[in-house]
């Protein structure tokens, strides 16, 4: 009588295209504004700066403009490609000694980078997580560079979305209830997200499902009227140092003032023969740069995936986090040194936008600020807590972050945007899309779906369940218990959620985006 109840979900979401160009988001909402700015004329650095402000609306736990990122923009007028950075950087009064350890015999690695835990979490909630934002920086520096809309016209969606509230359905009720403990910890956050004492549920909270998310809408319209800087030295900054200071967090008028995106070349890496352009410094891409030159030793039959390949995957990963923990970071020597929302745009122009931005953790600190409904990111749980180190924490300084947004120049003269939400999971993840793409010439669709692994400082390796069986007992056989096979269930994330668009010749364009949440969608013109 066993296995009388039994569900057997296969979990798909083709690949799309179109002729004038693509956009792929983490949430239909956000794609949709994207895609309505490449409607309208608008270049991907339009629709990437709307976007990324909108999805902030609509997936509050991932990121908003309480955190930071990176974006790697190709301009197709001058055959460039730039990289703008605007990371979360400490805040100059930081130090060691704010983040002592926990040396209690039963406290464990928490996070999820296996740092030493510290006493009370303190570098992972509440006031003393949080780095200094630079969102707005970067769009602002974005919209400067590159834009051809104006910036109240681009804000508009997300003021809108922002007025409307986020919308509830069994995903976003499952994000927020499923962070309760903590998110009750802080009094705006629990009485946006908890009122009466109880979590929203999907079709029952509020008269059309949606929650409003304290200020944030009016703090959307400020931004709109007085420009993105108001966040950094105009009235919003005003407000948002004045609940830092309250709330015991060491983000000052100093830190905001001083904010600067910064704009550099992209680290440029050989593979094969295509080209792929990364952000550099701080973020993956010197890892990425490391595995592909370890996987560059390899060559593959152009047969699609074999065991063969995979176990380079695995040793090229394991070889380049056991570099990257120990040598990577803002105070490294310079011979070293080469939950997250990632967007992806072509458009008819041939520009390719790759954009990572995040909060890191789901709802980041878990702070809401009175005054304007901005969350604050944890962006101090980066740093090893660990003093003295290249990637320790220090006053002023950025720390070593896992986003890898990316452009492959293909050699049949295509480009692809990729890069993804997960944490230590986005290297993994976007490396072998990238493998996928330029060993195997593999297709959006094909990409996007294929069977993948995930290596990322541990000794587990996870492989997706639907990995050919033959490759899993292969990899058993050579690695035993070290192999997990997991199933991808919906609202799964052990493999990250990539991204991923093509422009070819300016007219075909395709994009995708992997299932496990629910809400990803592309949306090709």
């Amino acid at each position: 009588m066993a296995h009388l109840a039994q569900q057997h979900w296969q979990i798909l979401k083709p690949a799309v295209s179109g002729s004038k160009g693509v956009v792929a988001t983490q949430h239909y909402a956000a794609s949709e504004v994207g895609a309505a700015i490449l409607r309208q004329g608008g270049n991907a650095i339009d629709a990437a700066i709307a976007t990324g402000l909108a999805i902030g609306t609509v997936e509050p736990w991932m990121s908003g403009i309480g955190g930071g990122g990176y974006m790697t923009v190709y301009k197709a007028n001058n055959d460039t490609t730039e990289v703008i950075e605007f990371g979360m950087r400490a805040p100059f009064d930081s130090t060691p000694e704010d983040y002592p350890l926990d040396e209690s015999t039963t406290a464990t690695p928490a996070g999820f980078f296996n740092w030493p835990p510290v006493k009370n979490h303190a570098n992972i909630v509440g006031p003393l997580s949080a780095a200094v934002p630079g969102y707005l920086k970067g769009m602002a520096t974005a919209h400067e560079r590159h834009a051809t809309i104006a910036w109240e016209d681009l804000i508009d969606p997300a003021c809108e979305l922002a007025e409307r509230g986020l919308p509830i359905d069994w995903y976003s009720s499952l994000m927020i209830n499923g962070h309760a403990r903590s998110l009750s910890n802080y009094a705006e956050t629990k009485r946006t997200y908890f009122k009466d004492g109880f979590g929203p549920a999907a079709g029952v909270e509020g008269n059309l499902g949606f929650v409003p998310l304290g200020n944030l809408a009016q703090t959307y319209r400020t931004l709109q009227q007085e420009g993105p800087l108001s966040y950094y030295e105009g009235s919003i900054a005003e407000k948002i140092t004045h609940d830092t200071k309250s709330i015991g967090s060491k983000i000052s008028v100093r830190d905001l003032k001083e904010y600067q995106a910064r704009v550099v070349p992209p680290l440029s890496i050989p593979y094969r023969s295509s080209l792929v352009q990364i952000a550099g410094n701080l973020t993956g891409g010197p890892s990425m740069e490391r595995a592909l030159q370890n996987l560059s030793t390899h060559d593959f039959p152009n047969e699609g995936l074999t065991t063969e390949a995979v176990v380079a995957y695995i040793e090229a990963l394991r070889e380049t986090y056991s570099y990257r923990l120990q040598y990577l970071g803002e105070g490294a020597d310079p011979k070293t040194q080469g939950s997250t929302s990632h967007l992806a745009f072509a458009d008819q122009y041939g520009n390719v936008v790759s954009l990572t931005q995040t909060l890191l953790s789901p709802f980041g600190s878990h702070i809401m600020l009175p005054q304007t409904g901005i969350l604050l990111n944890n962006g101090m749980m980066w740093f090893d807590p660990r003093p003295g180190g290249p990637n320790s924490v220090e006053g002023g300084r950025r720390p070593l972050c896992n986003m890898c947004p990316t452009i492959v120049q293909h050699e049949n003269g295509s480009k692809f945007g990729l890069g993804a939400c997960g944490g230590r999971k986005i290297l993994a993840s976007v490396f072998q899309l990238t493998s996928f793409v330029v060993d195997f010439n593999n297709d959006i669709n094909d990409a996007i779906h294929a069977p993948r692994i995930d290596v990322s400082g541990t000794d587990a390796i996870w492989v997706m369940d639907h990995m050919p069986e033959a490759i899993i007992n292969d990899l058993k056989s050579r690695y035993g218990d070290d192999i997990r096979v997991r199933p991808n269930g919906m609202g799964a994330n052990q493999f990250a959620v990539p991204q991923i668009v093509r422009s070819k010749d300016r007219q075909e364009f395709s994009g995708g985006v992997y299932i496990p949440s629910p809400q990803p969608r592309a949306i090709a013109i």
